[in-house]
């Protein structure tokens, strides 16, 4: 039954409706580090819902084409409303998909209680499910589009942000930061991104970037575990922590993670090793409501490791 379990949380059957046609394929080492990343973010996101029992909303930030929303729908772990933000370009396209594709349309419309949805090119609002086309920088107007779309600053909340606040500079993703901070007294915000960025491979990275004309306007949070804790910290969080990649991916259960080894043969392990200790995860939280929202993290651990993966990179 366990193994059945990790093969169905193996396939997502939603991502085929929002992917292009197949391209050039990744490295094994980039493979890997989405595995951890998509493991360790769902880890906290599941542990917060099954800790409010469902009662709480969800945020996701720069959502982009993400399927979350339907996976927690088939895992009956859809919180009380899940809202996604994206800039209107973006929005556009997955309203499109959703609208051609009756396997992403049919669960939207099952968890609504009406015969009619709010739909425009730039949003739709179900009960349970929103999207919003906005720009994060531009608080004021995401703040007013949420309450217009029911967000309830009451509900325990969960802020999700992957590759998102790196590319905005450090004035605006800290005002994200402290609203989400002064917006909701039970909330916890989760953040992937890049971490030690100081150094001679965190350079690197940063120049290849530059020359596909990418830049990392907010790379300066990103310069240690300690600097990306810290920003939370100054503005209005209680609790923080902090993992690099390659310690979460050490902390994964040791089955699957041998089943995703199978797949690929890597050869610079090494490379691997460099690669997620160059990513973290980082989360806040406040707790008014004393839920045990900042023990999610140690419980999280020790399911997480039972026991540590011992392949050592």
């Amino acid at each position: 039954a366990n193994q059945t379990k990790h093969l169905i949380r193996a396939v997502d059957p939603y991502m085929q409706y929002f992917a292009r046609s197949v391209g050039e394929r990744k490295a094994p080492e980039i493979n890997r580090g989405y595995y951890a990343r998509v493991q360790g973010m769902n880890h906290l996101l599941d542990a917060f819902i099954r800790k409010t029992e469902c009662d709480c909303q969800v945020i996701n930030l720069g959502a982009g084409l993400d399927t979350t929303f339907w996976r927690l729908k088939e895992e009956n772990l859809l919180p009380r409303k899940f809202f996604e933000i994206d800039f209107p370009t973006v929005v556009a396209r997955k309203i499109h998909n959703i609208k051609k594709k009756p396997p992403l349309s049919k669960p939207i419309i099952e968890t609504h209680s009406t015969d009619s949805l709010l739909l425009d090119a730039h949003s739709l609002d179900s009960d349970r499910y929103c999207i919003i086309g906005a720009d994060l920088r531009d608080i004021s107007t995401l703040d007013q589009k949420l309450k217009k779309f029911q967000l309830n600053q009451e509900l325990p909340t969960m802020l999700l942000s992957e590759c998102v606040l790196v590319y905005m500079t450090p004035s605006h993703s800290s005002n994200i930061i402290h609203w989400a901070a002064e917006s909701f007294h039970t909330a916890m915000f989760i953040n992937y991104e890049q971490v030690n960025m100081s150094d001679r491979f965190g350079q690197v990275m940063i120049e290849n970037l530059q020359r596909r004309q990418c830049n990392l306007a907010g790379v300066e949070a990103c310069q240690s575990l300690e600097s990306q804790k810290e920003r939370f910290l100054k503005s209005g969080w209680e609790h923080a922590d902090a993992l690099d990649m390659m310690t979460v991916y050490s902390m994964l259960p040791q089955e699957d993670v041998a089943r995703i080894e199978r797949l690929e043969f890597l050869d610079e392990k090494e490379l691997l090793h460099q690669l997620l200790q160059h990513y973290s995860i980082c989360w806040a939280t406040k707790d008014k409501l004393n839920l045990g929202i900042s023990y999610i993290t140690l419980f999280l651990l020790i399911v997480f490791a039972s026991p540590p993966f011992t392949n050592k990179l």
